[in-house]
């Protein structure tokens, strides 16, 4: 299925990490916002890392623009089987330069293999991209801990650039 990348990038002006998946997953989809999926640990372990409880989707966006977070994808459009990334094939990606631009963006992290892969084939940058492992409950290999230890870069990375 061909499908077009519904939602918007958040972010602002004074955006210091930009935080890329690949495409919204179905649920994602049809809800409307990033890692809607309940299933998908990326909310819960943002939540632990900065030890912040974030209800709703107002929240959600406040507390990345208030910690200079942007969050988007690395693909505007593409042919996919259901939410598998390992499906995605016929790519063109988001203009993530022209976000940077806009932004003091200096570090991005790819939230999987597939985005961290997609980016580098298809997106040339000077700012520093690391990889995380997928927050999808399908990539059972990690347990929530040490996805935790994983994420805490981003943490990191914002203590450090204040």
């Amino acid at each position: 299925m061909h499908v077009i990348h519904p939602l918007k990038p958040i972010y602002n002006e004074n955006s210091k990490i930009l935080i890329l998946g690949t495409m919204p997953s179905v649920i994602s989809r049809e809800k409307n916002f990033y890692y809607a999926n309940p299933h998908n640990r990326f909310w819960p372990i943002i939540e632990y890392i900065f030890d912040v409880k974030l209800n709703t989707n107002e929240e959600k966006i406040n507390f990345l623009l208030t910690n200079n977070i942007a969050l988007w994808d690395t693909i505007k459009s593409c042919d996919i089987e259901s939410s598998y990334d390992a499906s995605i094939k016929n790519v063109k990606v988001n203009d993530i330069n022209s976000l940077i631009n806009k932004t003091k963006i200096k570090y991005i992290f790819c939230t999987g293999k597939k985005s961290y892969d997609i980016f580098n084939k298809y997106i040339s940058t000077d700012v520093e991209v690391i990889y995380l492992p997928s927050p999808s409950s399908a990539n059972a290999t990690y347990s929530f801990a040490k996805l935790v230890s994983y994420y805490q870069k981003i943490k990191d990375v914002l203590m450090k650039n204040t």
